[in-house]
């Protein structure tokens, strides 16, 4: 492949959340090289908006980015109709133009959701998470002075199972994916990796019927078990994890005291 190339973009935009003017906007023969990630891409791109402003009088594209390394979730893009883009497990910060092809039409839009309006362009407002994690994603320990690391032994397929559910960077692209715009993979990865760790299970009914309550104020959908949130999620969370979710939330519906 070689290392200059030129593509076809199609980018929603949006001035603000009441835009009844937001659409796509087409950027024809954006020349690029493929060793640029797809982030990168967008910075050349923004460079040719605000060095030829009389040809594109609206401006640069909005974008959300920090870390630019797979962590924090931030690089929430729909490509091409999938969030994240094409890779497999790969978030849109990790996503290089190499994995296009010269002369591709890429279209890049926001996260599609009720709880998660359009701010501008492709930044959506995603405080709907936030409010979830505070309505109980944490652990009230009071535990004085530093504790030693081995005080409370956690069996190895336990540590990994919560470790695996703690990989969730709360990007929505569960959310993105769904037809229903569901929450359940992100609470329930946050739901588990704690109620499966001994620290976590002192609260760990009030735990999910708060945060299961919060989702469904926040307006997300209900997962009706399609998956694709498992296929499209960068870090690859296991629907299982809904699973036990339910299976919680299920017993502090039960539960007395609660």
């Amino acid at each position: 492949m070689a290392d200059n190339i030129k593509v076809n973009l199609y980018v929603w935009r949006q001035t603000g959340p009441n835009d009844k003017n937001a659409g796509i906007k087409t950027y024809k023969d954006v020349a690029i090289n493929t060793h640029m990630s797809f982030l990168e891409m967008l910075d050349v791109l923004n460079t040719q908006i605000i060095e030829n402003k009389e040809q594109y009088p609206e401006g640069p594209i909005s974008f959300e980015h920090d870390c630019r390394e797979g962590i924090c979730g931030a690089c929430s893009l729909v490509i091409n109709g999938r969030p994240h883009g094409p890779m497999q497990g790969t978030t849109t910060c990790q996503l290089h133009m190499r994995h296009f092809n010269n002369g591709d039409n890429i279209y890049i839009e926001p996260f599609r959701a009720k709880a998660f309006p359009v701010i501008k362009d492709l930044v959506v407002d995603r405080s709907a998470f936030d409010k979830i994690i505070q309505a109980g994603g944490y652990v009230s320990v009071n535990t004085g002075g530093a504790p030693d690391g081995n005080a409370i032994p956690v069996a190895q397929e336990i540590a990994e199972n919560a470790m695996d559910a703690a990989e969730c960077i709360g990007c929505g692209a569960c959310v993105a994916a769904c037809p229903n715009a569901a929450a359940m993979l992100f609470t329930s990865a946050k739901v588990s990796h704690l109620a499966l760790l001994p620290q976590g299970k002192a609260e760990a009914s009030l735990r999910v019927k708060r945060m299961v309550a919060q989702m469904d104020t926040e307006g997300f959908g209900m997962c009706s078990n399609i998956g694709a949130c498992e296929a499209d999620c960068p870090k690859e969370i296991s629907i299982l994890n809904i699973a036990k979710m339910n299976r919680e939330f299920i017993h502090a519906s039960f539960a007395k005291g609660d």
